[in-house]
Parts: structure tokens; sequence; C-alpha cells
């Protein structure tokens, strides 16, 4: 038996409201370029709208003018969808609140995850969208994923309950460690300023 090797996600398509409130959301809201649209294949009463999320891959939308906006929340049963996160700056990430607000859009404030920060807020079908930035950045030649695989084996190994920013520090010395050699002995930690030890 063989697997079936995933390389990305290709697209994610999600049911829209109508033509017009999808575009003021994914792009006017979102910032996501809306690069082309066409007939829902499987059903030519939908239109089918493509948005760049930021890294040129697909976030699609069928609508409906029959599907008018609500933004009351979506109780997602289990195997269902529960929100999608979208990866921004840090520096997008500290406008996030007041760009909200200035929107009148309901949002639950910023939310501590130990390796990175989040905000959540509803899309005009009352899904569930997150506003995600990391606090760290992977070191050259690996991804987030590397470092937060990393820091978990780090976490585990510690007791601790959950990823923090020590576990992402030390997770990326060890990748670099590993990345590139070193003609030093001993790679250990030093005082080049001859502190006395307390």
């Amino acid at each position: 038996m063989r697997r079936l090797q995933v390389q990305g996600i290709h697209h994610i398509t999600l049911l829209g409201a109508d033509r017009q409130t999808s575009i003021d959301f994914w792009e006017g809201t979102l910032g996501m370029p809306f690069v082309f649209e066409q007939p829902n294949l499987d059903n030519p009463g939908e239109g089918h709208l493509y948005f760049d999320p930021g890294d040129g891959r697909l976030i699609t939308v069928f609508t409906s003018e029959d599907r008018a906006g609500s933004t009351h929340p979506k109780r997602p049963a289990p195997g269902e969808v529960h929100h999608l996160a979208f990866a921004v700056s840090h520096a997008v990430f500290a406008q996030a609140v007041q760009r909200l607000d200035e929107r009148g859009i309901a949002h639950s404030g910023v939310k501590d995850r130990g390796f990175m920060d989040s905000i959540y807020f509803r899309d005009p079908l009352g899904l569930l969208i997150e506003l995600a930035a990391y606090r760290f950045g992977p070191p050259f030649g690996h991804s987030h994923a590397d470092v937060l695989h990393e820091a978990h084996l780090i976490r585990v190994a510690r007791g601790d309950r959950a990823i923090g920013e020590a576990h992402l520090a030390d997770a990326i010395e060890r990748l670099i460690a590993r990345r590139q050699g070193s003609l030093s002995q001993d790679r250990g930690p030093k005082d080049p300023y001859g502190m006395p030890q307390s």
C-alpha cells in the first residue's frame, strides 16, 4: 500500500455570500487580489471567484445572489471546518484591532498563542477567520513547521504545557547547529566579557 503524498494546499473553496459581498470581504477587507472568476462548473447558477491569499495559491468562493450575508456564528459539526487562519506580518497584525474596529467588525482581541499571536472575527456568512502572526522567522533553509517540530520536541522533553518563545529560540539554535558546521571544538555558550559567574 502506498501513500498519496501531498506537497501543499492547492486551494480551499468556500460557500460564500453574493458576489459583491464576497469581493468586498476577501479583497476589500483581507486584501486578497481578485484574480479571476468563472461559473461554478458543477452548478451553473453559482459564480466561482478566485483570490490570491498572498502565496500564489488560491482561496476560491462559490457565490450566489440568493445567499445574503449574516455574521451569526456558524457552529460546525464534527468533521466540518472550524476556522481558517491566514498569515500576516507583525506590522499588519499590530494594526489589526484598529482596522477591524474602523470597519465595525467584531473580533476577539489579541490572543497569545505562545509561538504566535492571533485575532479572530467572522466572514459575512459567519465562518470564523483568524489572522495569525508568528513570533519568529525560521532560519535559512528551514520552514516554520521545522522550527515548530523542533520546539515541540524541546517542550515535551522539558515537560512544558505549550510551546513558548524559549522553546522557539532553542529550536532555531538547534536547527542552525545541525545545518551549519563549525571549526570550533566546543560550540557551547561563552562569555567574551569575562563577567563573574553567579
